[in-house]
């Protein structure tokens, strides 16, 4: 099979690496693909939002399968150009990616399917954001407040206090979803969906902020273990009874069947799991965590995906804790500093259960720099949560450049 893989970041680099594997695998192409990419896979430079430029890309190498990667594309509607131009893409439809691209289409499609999620309210440009206001003084803090749509994971403020939500709202602007906030742990909880099939991958508990001891703003992801020691196999599968499984069944409903990767944003709450969101892809970096323990064929489940034929058994992975680390630079999430050399890739991959994939890097002769927010990924795995554990922080500490940043408490 000749293959497509769009995005550039540490998900996808984990994403070509399992891909690679296969047997079935002639080619793998990425888009635009990163330095660590380039080991396993043709980079060429279109970027993961020119979706006339993939399909062009796609039509003229005769690619057999486009994988997407980050929301954007999806969003875009590149799986619904790729289907009329004859191409396989196994991802959902642009109405379908919906569920991303908008919080209070989320909200409305788990009420109609009777989903347990937190009360909410939507402020458009019908309304004001003094209405929203209001609405929040009424309610008092903490409270959620949401972009309603793409905001790469920092669109989401938790507000401890009346005035920061009050500042959160006239920071992110109208479309705005507010809503109750959720006591608990989370949990992202992972599926190939087809239609009215779902076939569990694994769940995953990622640290958003960007400090020690859950301090600082959001971010797309500093850290993620596998699987989150309070949420085992049964849960996660009564999970996605209770959060997936009708969801899908709504989509059907409404004439618009998701099809490619759920990943569901659970809280357990004491009620029980509750819906915060759904992304329709994976996330980063719970995918280099997923795919580090990752026994079968990738390949054969992304084709069924995209053919709709999939199976709820297409799918295994390795018993073994797993745990990913974000290396990023000084900065992120709002003025990343870039430039640094990174040096210690070459000892880092000789570690026993590690893997490093690459993010926000960029190749500079035979110089090999900080290039964005997320530099790198180290995962591990081993026998237990904590040999994994030490296994990715001595990773860690022998990849050095200027401004490196990371967090100390990731599986803690």
């Amino acid at each position: 099979m000749r293959v497509l893989l769009v995005g550039s970041g540490g998900r996808e680099h984990a994403l070509a690496t399992a891909i690679a594997r296969s047997p079935l695998l002639d080619t793998l192409f990425a888009a635009p693909g990163n330095p660590g990419m380039a080991a396993c896979a043709r980079c060429v430079p279109i970027a993961a939002d020119d979706i006339a430029g993939l399909v062009e890309f796609a039509r003229k190498e005769k690619i057999d399968l486009v994988v997407p990667g980050p929301e954007v594309s999806l969003v875009a509607g590149l799986t619904d150009a790729c289907q009329k131009a004859g191409i396989a893409c196994a991802g959902p439809s642009q109405a379908a990616a919906a569920l991303e691209g908008s919080k209070a289409f989320t909200k409305e499609v788990a009420d109609a399917a009777g989903i347990p999620t937190a009360r909410w309210q939507r402020f458009d440009a019908s309304s004001s954001k003094e209405a929203a206001k209001a609405y929040v003084r009424e309610q008092g803090a903490p409270i959620v407040i949401k972009a309603d749509g793409l905001a790469a994971g920092k669109g989401v403020v938790v507000a401890q206090s009346v005035d920061e939500a009050l500042e959160a709202i006239d920071r992110l602007g109208l479309p705005l979803v507010i809503e109750e906030c959720l006591v608990g742990r989370e949990v992202s909880l992972f599926a190939f969906c087809a239609d009215d099939k779902a076939s569990l991958i694994g769940a995953a508990r990622d640290h958003k902020r960007v400090g020690d001891g859950d301090t600082g703003p959001n971010t797309g992801g500093m850290g993620a273990i596998c699987p989150p020691p309070d949420f085992d196999r049964a849960a996660q599968e009564a999970a996605l009874d209770l959060t997936v499984r009708p969801m899908l069944a709504e989509m059907v409903r409404r004439g618009t069947p998701f099809r490619g990767v759920i990943f569901a944003g659970l809280m357990l709450t004491e009620e029980g799991p509750k819906l915060i969101e759904y992304n329709v892809r994976f996330g980063d970096p719970e995918a280099q965590a997923l795919l580090i323990r990752l026994e079968s064929d990738l390949l054969p489940a992304l084709k069924a995906l995209a053919e709709g034929t999939l199976s709820e058994d297409s799918i295994r992975f390795s018993d073994k804790p797993s745990i990913s680390l974000v290396l990023a630079a000084k900065g992120y999430p709002d003025a990343p500093v870039k430039g640094g050399v990174i040096s210690g890739l070459d000892r880092t991959e000789q570690l026993p259960g590690v893997s490093v994939f690459h993010a926000g890097t960029k190749q500079d002769g035979d110089r090999l720099l900080a290039n964005g927010g997320r530099v790198l990924t180290i995962c591990a795995t081993g026998p237990t949560a904590a040999k994994a554990r030490s296994r990715a922080y001595e990773a860690a500490a022998t990849i050095q450049w200027d401004d490196k940043m990371l967090r100390s408490d990731i599986g803690l």
